[in-house]
């Protein structure tokens, strides 16, 4: 695993959704080692840990990487008030992520703040993905325009019916047959996708999202039920992950 730290300038600030937030910093070292569905660690100025935030999107032409996040707490609270010209200290990028294969054909499933994590991996594949992103309301709907902009077929779902389909995103996915499917979001959600793929022979990848400290494997912050060869053991989401084929975890 190469990672490295580094002093990143902000070069984008947005705010897109309700209490969501949308950065992008300069990091041309980071970027050009970097792949879709890794993580990075954010210091976090007067904080002992680092705040997990995952990677939405690289421009390795450009020397960025982009990151929406939500406001979860008094980290994330913190790291929304850095305006464009500051600088995030940024540890990156950590973990294993998602496989690309833009010759075949994907499906990507997100849920809220787990939506994020698919865009770069997406515009990879382009025409060849069909994205499916669910969303407790209207105020909550992020990247939906990015996703379309890459021309992938773009599904959008909310709990309360206030944008796109009522109901569940795996309502949206039905009639899809794609080659693998990439997921990230709530473990109920991952939960019916992994079934769904099982159930047609699909190849899957689940991204998992858990409390992490270290960031690298060294502490048991994100442990994570695994299953091997001899039975199940515990993994790390930072380390193992936090992209997993879906049989490889217990969920």
């Amino acid at each position: 695993m190469k990672y490295d730290v580094k002093l990143c300038e902000i070069v984008r600030r947005a705010v897109i959704a309700e209490d969501t937030y949308d950065y992008t910093v300069s990091a041309p070292e980071l970027a050009v080692v970097a792949e879709p569905g890794q993580f990075a660690h954010i210091y976090v100025p007067g904080k002992t840990l680092r705040r997990p935030i995952s990677i939405c999107d690289i421009d390795k032409a450009a020397g960025t990487l982009r990151f929406v996040f939500q406001v979860r707490g008094a980290g994330t609270a913190d790291l929304a008030k850095f305006e464009v010209g500051d600088h995030f200290d940024i540890l990156a990028p950590l973990g294993h992520g998602f496989s690309v294969e833009p010759d075949k054909k994907a499906l990507f499933v997100g849920g809220g703040i787990g939506v994020p994590p698919l865009l770069g991996a997406a515009k990879h594949y382009g025409e060849n993905a069909t994205v499916a992103i669910g969303f407790r309301n209207k105020d909550y709907v992020i990247l939906e325009e990015d996703f379309k902009a890459a021309g992938c077929d773009t599904r959008v779902a909310t709990d309360d019916g206030s944008y796109g389909h009522h109901g569940l995103v795996i309502d949206l996915i039905r009639d899809v047959k794609p080659d693998i499917i990439c997921a990230c979001g709530p473990m109920v959600m991952l939960r019916a996708v992994a079934n769904f793929a099982k159930e047609n022979g699909i190849r899957c990848e689940i991204s998992l999202e858990e409390r992490m400290a270290c960031g690298i494997g060294a502490c048991l912050g994100c442990a994570v039920e695994l299953n091997g060869e001899e039975g199940t053991y515990m993994g790390h989401v930072c380390k193992d992950g936090p992209v997993f084929a879906a049989e490889r975890v217990v969920l």
